[in-house]
């Protein structure tokens, strides 16, 4: 028999959830909304903070981050994107918005004629340094401070387990895995 699960709600009512066998348990739909709760929150609040502090929003501040660590400030566009978990169009577009502001520049691909890269200006690395010990704090302050180091590998391993669900072939490993091994590229976290 499946479990029921009963909401109440002042838009919709009393609401009653049938709950198969393949559904979700009372901890799995308790740890379920949690994690909803925070991929909504999340984001908004990084803007916000971004917004208020350097008139950014987080995805102007990731792309120019990103840059900022990419040999010389460049990167293609593709990379980018792929980076950034972006498509092309949404790079595209915030790219342009950071391009008129002075932030970076597009310029051609000298390896490849057909793509574009982006290279990030002196206003941009000013605009990244400016911004980081703020975003820093905000992220330290609203998510690494409220877990334990225990938690935080445990964090590392929950995304890891859920990551290889999301992409099973790893193709956007670029993205989530940048800063594994930082010794093994030759680098210290600053």
């Amino acid at each position: 028999m499946a479990d029921q699960i009963s909401c109440s709600n002042n838009y919709f009512g009393d609401i009653l959830l049938s709950v198969d066998a393949r559904g979700l348990t009372r901890e799995e739909l308790a740890a379920w909304v949690r994690l909803a709760a925070v991929l909504e929150l999340l984001p908004t609040a990084l803007d916000g903070q971004l917004r208020r502090d350097a008139e950014l929003t987080h995805f102007d501040y990731y792309v120019l981050a990103m840059l900022s660590e990419s040999p010389e400030g460049t990167m293609q566009m593709a990379k980018l994107a792929a980076r950034t978990t972006a498509t092309l169009a949404r790079l595209s577009h915030v790219v342009q918005r950071l391009e008129a502001r002075g932030l970076l520049e597009r310029i051609p691909c000298p390896g490849d004629r057909r793509a574009t890269n982006a290279h990030i200006t002196e206003a941009g690395w000013q605009k990244v340094q400016q911004a980081a010990p703020g975003h820093v704090t905000f992220v330290r302050d609203n998510v690494i401070d409220a877990l334990t180091p225990d938690q935080i590998t445990q964090l590392t391993d929950i995304t890891q387990a859920i990551l290889r669900r999301l992409d099973p072939d790893a193709s956007r490993a670029d993205m989530y895995r940048w800063y594994d091994s930082l010794e093994s590229r030759g680098e210290t976290q600053k």
